[in-house]
């Protein structure tokens, strides 16, 4: 009685006040009861509320959402308003079942559960390789899993983020049809057909909304990755090093016989307006007067032999 009125009367309104909540395919549960195991992608705390709130009073109204023991359950202060609202109980990360094996026996009990195959919630929004044990506990126990997709939590709240984004952002539920395992199916294989259909969902809905898709993540993740190595490498060269290749690139484009500012171009302005190039001349070494005088450059009368060649060779090695 305390879960059923903490979530209607607290968690509920709270989740539909704080963000813009779509429930797509609640129908494909008409008519569904019995013992289940719910599996969805996982980007952030909100995911739990969002599919007990989704999900007809009928079917979540026993629904138990297994919690990462090493997290929610490390002390009481955390783990009883995580049991009170979810009716949550410990899973170990490398897998869905706990020291006790719990999730088999609330499952033979009767008692639907509510697993995240990923192990984790998402950094970078994409969606990792599911585990099999949810899919397992299906074939064990003779129980259909309800994929659920959730388009936008990640944006919603980020990994890292103590609280929702403001402005109600949208967030979109998307149930599936109730999924049973083949004959003689194994788990991997089941695992991997939820993993697709949730992914199907996520990105066909994704679409329709105007919201980030999986592989859109994906490219956000590779370009924060590349970017970062990039800097780490930058800040791993010699300072003086990298000064010598500017001056060298600086170099090498004014003597170039087809950079502009070249006195041989012809399309310097030396070679119309001021034929003899004095006045080119006059504000190059002005500018290089002017250059020379900063505090934190210094003068230098040229490369060593040994130094340029590594510069060459550096830059043939990223040209490659």
């Amino acid at each position: 009685m305390a879960r059923s009125v903490a979530q209607r009367a607290l968690l509920k309104p709270v989740v539909s006040a704080i963000t813009e909540v779509t429930v797509h395919g609640r129908h494909n549960l008409d008519n569904f009861s019995g013992p289940y195991v719910v599996v969805s992608n996982h980007n952030s705390h909100l995911d739990t509320p969002l599919i007990i709130g989704a999900l007809p009073r009928r079917l979540s109204r026993y629904l138990s959402a297994g919690a990462a023991a090493d997290y929610f359950f490390r002390n009481r202060w955390r783990a009883w308003p995580t049991v009170l609202f979810f009716n949550a109980f410990p899973v170990e990360r490398t897998g869905t079942r706990n020291r006790k094996g719990l999730a088999g026996k609330l499952l033979s009990d009767g008692v639907p559960l509510l697993l995240y195959p990923e192990g984790t919630r998402s950094r970078t929004g994409q969606m990792a390789p599911f585990k099999p044990g949810a899919a397992a506990l299906c074939i064990s126990r003779n129980v259909p899993c309800i994929p659920v997709a959730l388009v936008g939590a990640h944006e919603a709240m980020p990994h890292g983020h103590g609280w929702v984004r403001r402005g109600r952002p949208p967030v979109h539920v998307v149930i599936g049809s109730p999924m049973w395992a083949r004959p003689g199916e194994m788990s991997k294989s089941f695992s991997e057909r939820i993993s697709k259909v949730i992914a199907d969902m996520h990105d066909q809905t994704a679409t329709a909304v105007g919201l980030p898709r999986l592989i859109d993540y994906a490219s956000r993740a590779a370009e924060k990755e590349a970017r970062e190595a990039m800097l780490a490498r930058a800040a791993d060269d010699d300072p003086d090093l990298l000064e010598d290749r500017a001056q060298l690139a600086v170099a090498a484009s004014a003597s170039s016989p087809d950079s502009p500012d070249s006195p041989t171009s012809p399309d310097s302005p030396a070679s119309a307006d001021d034929p003899s190039g004095q006045l080119e001349d006059e504000g190059r070494n002005g500018h290089r007067a002017e250059r020379d005088a900063l505090p934190h450059r210094r003068r230098r009368a040229g490369l060593p032999a040994r130094l340029a060649r590594r510069m060459r060779k550096t830059t043939q090695e990223e040209t490659s």
